[in-house]
């Protein structure tokens, strides 16, 4: 990994568990890290802090202790109590980090959780949350939130929106275009040359034939032939319930999924501490622990630094693969 920039890490909520999982993290012969928040809210969690200001400084800052690029975000951190004050400067923090990738001065993005509302409440945060801002500053480009874990993989094709919502946002348009940015995504990220993706049903045993649903039937199955004779590889419309146990994961790379529960429980119950947040779609890496900010434990040093250390890891084998993809089909 010496060969590439730095990952630049984000600090997320203040109030939350972001500083401890991040120091935590912290590992001197791991992936180079450029942390950017106020580097007085990681003292106490990490060995030392080393102010940097520059990401190329952080490689050999890692020697040392944990670097952190300095972004104004006033007062300390209170566990728990997330102050309003402190919401642009995590704003800003991301948006910094883009920058730096943008610019290939960091090679990929880690964010640490951020807490909606206080971004909104502190600094009119426009966004449903961190993937929705990411792709705003990456051109507005369409996106996908991937959660892997060593066990599975899975994709929501639609997220945070009431159940009574999932039919009406779940559109044959929306649903080939999650899968195609799906299936390009598993190839830039995972050096997968034919993915396989398992698509489940929207309704209780995938419809039943009809007898619980039509969708299935009706578009649902049509999508999926016609995007195999384009010669994508999917499997579906799977009844859910029996999509996840062991036997069925050896047969896809991915799990498609109708909305978020039908994704999320699976994965977090095979691997609750050592899931990742992956956005495809974006032209930079990007990844996030999967959890929140966990107000109730934060500051008590319980914080368990598990996923944070797999989004790091996974940030670094993904961006190590974006070179080497680069480096091979130069444009």
């Amino acid at each position: 990994m010496a060969d590439l920039a730095p990952l630049a890490v984000t600090c997320g909520e203040p109030a939350g568990i972001g500083p401890e999982v991040i120091a935590k993290a912290y590992a001197a012969d791991g992936p180079p890290l450029c942390v950017l928040g106020n580097p007085s809210h990681f003292h106490g969690w990490a060995p030392r802090v080393i102010e940097i200001s520059d990401p190329s400084q952080a490689p050999r800052a890692m020697e040392r202790g944990l670097p952190v690029f300095p972004v104004p975000i006033p007062g300390p951190a209170r566990p728990g109590q997330p102050d309003a004050a402190q919401a642009g400067g995590v704003i800003a923090a991301i948006a910094r980090a883009v920058a730096l990738a943008q610019s290939g001065q960091v090679s990929g993005i880690v964010t640490a959780p951020i807490h909606k509302r206080a971004l909104q409440t502190g600094a009119d945060f426009a966004y449903p949350g961190h993937t929705e801002y990411l792709a705003a500053l990456a051109g507005d480009c369409d996106v996908v939130m991937m959660l892997a874990a060593p066990e599975l993989r899975v994709v929501p094709a639609t997220i945070h929106i009431p159940l009574s919502d999932v039919p009406k946002q779940l559109t044959p348009k929306s649903l080939e275009k999650t899968i195609q940015i799906t299936n390009t995504g598993l190839k830039q990220a995972f050096g997968l040359t034919h993915p396989r993706i398992a698509v489940a049903g929207l309704n209780p045993h995938a419809g039943e034939s009809g007898a619980m649903g039509r969708e299935e039937i009706e578009w649902i199955a049509p999508l999926l032939t016609r995007l195999n004779a384009q010669g994508l590889s999917l499997t579906g419309p799977h009844p859910a319930d029996t999509l996840f146990h062991a036997a069925a994961r050896k047969h896809y790379d991915v799990a498609l999924c109708m909305y978020h529960d039908q994704a999320l429980i699976p994965l977090k119950t095979l691997d609750f501490y050592g899931g990742v947040n992956i956005t495809l779609g974006l032209p930079f890496v990007r990844t996030s622990p999967d959890h929140g900010t966990a107000f109730d434990i934060a500051g008590r040093g319980r914080a368990n630094p598990a996923s944070m250390r797999a989004a790091i890891e996974m940030a670094a084998e993904m961006a190590q693969r974006r070179a080497h993809q680069s480096a091979s089909f130069p444009r």
